[in-house]
C-alpha cells in the first residue's frame, strides 16, 4: 500500500525539468492578477453607477413626498 502512494512522488536528478513548471506558475499567477484587477475595476464602476441611481431614487422619492406635503 505505502509503494502505491509514494509513485506519484517525482523529483527529477535533473532540476532543470522545473524550469518549465515555474514559467506556466509565473504566467498563471500573472492572469489572475490581471483578472482580478480587471473585475474590480468594473465593480467599482458598477458601484458607482448603483449610487447614482440610488440618489437619483432618493431625490425623486423625497420630491413626491414634499409634493403630497403642500
Amino acid at each position: 500500500m505505502n509503494n502505491v502512494m509514494y509513485q506519484f512522488l517525482y523529483f527529477p536528478e535533473d532540476k532543470s525539468g522545473y524550469v518549465p513548471a515555474a514559467f506556466e506558475f509565473l504566467v498563471m499567477l500573472i492572469l489572475c492578477i490581471a483578472v482580478f484587477m480587471i473585475f474590480r475595476k468594473i465593480s467599482k464602476k458598477q458601484e458607482l453607477k448603483s449610487k447614482e441611481i440610488e440618489a437619483r431614487i432618493l431625490a425623486e422619492k423625497s420630491e413626491t413626498n414634499n409634493q403630497q406635503n403642500i
